[in-house]
């Protein structure tokens, strides 16, 4: 298998495409079977690519050389020679660090909320349309009833993370 950078001229949009041989490439772009995956595009070249050094295999995992990890991610395998669109898994570790900055931004903004529990629709409309004082609330609602508040245009926003009601608390 080989990999190509391509573009199509249509919009210039880039994309990886996996063949069998750089003749399987040019006979299927000229039957018109290599296409952009964004626009569907047939007029398809090859894009300006840097070539991809690896090390030996002697030479991976040594101390004074460690093997990326980008080497060790899965590769998609595509269905015989069709173009495939690729994107780079990111990082666990910046993955992890930015769930837990969420979480924490979750966690602050709770401490100055209201839980209403299951009264959140009633809550949120009676604020909206001042029939109680201005607060800042969390709860829980159906996913009709949260459309139905949107329709009203009542601002909501789901949490990210699931929320212990206090009462459930340690």
């Amino acid at each position: 298998m080989i990999v190509f950078d391509l573009h199509c001229a249509h919009a210039g949009h880039r994309f990886e495409a996996w063949f069998a041989s750089t003749e399987s490439y040019l006979t299927q772009r000229a039957r018109g079977l290599v296409e952009c995956p964004i626009c569907g595009d047939t007029q398809v070249d090859k894009a300006p690519m840097a070539p991809r050094l690896t090390r030996k295999g002697n030479q991976m995992g040594t101390a004074s050389a460690p093997a990326p990890e980008q080497d060790n991610l899965p590769v998609p395998v595509p269905a015989a020679g069709a173009p495939v669109a690729v994107q780079a898994a990111p990082d666990p570790a910046q993955l992890v660090k930015m769930i837990e900055a969420l979480a924490d931004m979750q966690a602050k903004m709770l401490e100055k909320s209201v839980f209403v529990g299951d009264r959140f629709a009633d809550q949120a409309r009676a604020i909206h349309y001042g029939e109680t004082d201005k607060a800042i609330i969390h709860g829980t609602t159906s996913a009709q009833e949260a459309e139905a508040l949107i329709d009203e245009g009542i601002a909501i926003a789901p949490l990210p993370f699931p929320v212990v009601p206090p009462k459930a608390q340690n």
